[in-house]
């Protein structure tokens, strides 16, 4: 991890590491951690593995979706490691996301009390690091994340 361009998160999941991995790779699972309540998130496209599309769409009022990230998987390491990127469309087309570009890497681990969750999300250069900072990713990515361990820790 390179500090001046990298942001991070850990902690460790009381769940499985494969019920975790099911959270991430299952649409209906993913859909109700993915954005931080109470925003809504609706699952278009997740196709785990290399190369596949990560495509979802997040609503206030539950009824009118807009887009939120259109993305796709460089490594998918079942149970263990995803990363994908938002600088690279579904199609495979350079692109510019708004707020910020960036490369994440989801890494799960055997932890004696479930699992240890681990992101690093890469920037392209300190500006980038700092904006995503500035909007929120330790408070964004926190809640999200607290929201996956929900899920994964109730084994629904």
């Amino acid at each position: 991890m390179n500090p001046d361009l990298d942001l991070a998160l850990d902690r460790v999941i009381r769940a499985p590491r494969k019920r975790v991995w099911d959270a991430w790779t299952d649409p209906a699972s993913l859909a109700r951690w993915w954005i931080p309540a109470p925003l809504r998130c609706r699952v278009e496209e997740l196709d785990v593995r290399a190369g596949g599309a990560f495509v979802t769409r997040m609503s206030e009022d539950g009824d009118t979706f807009v887009p939120h990230l259109d993305a796709c998987f460089l490594v998918v390491e079942d149970c263990e490691r995803i990363v994908f990127t938002n600088a690279l469309d579904r199609a495979w087309r350079p692109a510019n996301p708004l707020p910020v570009a960036m490369t994440a890497e989801v890494l799960l681990r055997d932890h004696p009390d479930g699992t240890d969750y681990r992101v690093v999300v890469r920037h392209g250069d300190p500006a980038a690091r700092e904006r995503h900072a500035g909007l929120g990713f330790a408070d964004g990515w926190g809640t999200v994340t607290a929201q996956l361990a929900r899920v994964a820790e109730s084994g629904a």
